[in-house]
């Protein structure tokens, strides 16, 4: 499976520890430099991700060109903008990205997506990751990583975990 990731993803896994489960999950994590670029500068400038470092096994690739149509969404970052661009050139078979403008422009392009959460329970379904809880309480304590109550259960539930 060849994927490609934006910054958030990435950089809040690495955060608490488990940016390696892109790895063990997808055969190919795909980013563009200016997500690598956005990570370096998270890792050296906020105190939430001081020291983190770009994991080795991540394919840098920028995009060739910038579809038009993405031009519709000001709102996009330059990650995710590329990203995206990145991810509908190599026809990847996904594209890994939290923000909603971001899934909701993958979305509109006919690409399937995943966020950090969903990658949690990817990992638990194949054995990687035994609970989502601790890891998705991590997120929200050591990453600033916010989900509402509502999505919280949703996860737990889908998880198979206790929602308590």
């Amino acid at each position: 499976m060849i994927v490609v990731a934006d910054t958030s993803v990435i950089l809040n896994l690495a955060c608490v520890g488990y940016d390696h489960l892109l790895k063990q999950l997808y055969r190919d994590v795909r980013i563009p430099p200016s997500v690598a670029q956005e990570f370096k500068r998270q890792a050296s400038t906020n105190p939430r991700f001081k020291d983190l470092t770009l994991a080795d096994w991540l394919r840098e690739q920028a995009p060739s060109q910038i579809p038009p149509s993405l031009m519709a969404y000001p709102a996009l970052d330059r990650g995710e903008l590329d990203a995206i661009a990145l991810a509908l050139e190599i026809r990847a078979d996904a594209l890994l990205v939290d923000e909603n403008i971001g899934r909701a422009a993958a979305i509109a392009h006919h690409l399937k997506t995943f966020g950090a959460l969903g990658v949690l329970l990817q990992a638990k379904a194949a054995g990687f990751l035994p609970l989502v809880q601790p890891v998705l309480d991590d997120l929200r304590v050591r990453a600033g990583f916010w989900c509402s109550e509502t999505l919280r259960t949703r996860i737990l539930r889908a998880a198979d975990e206790p929602t308590t």
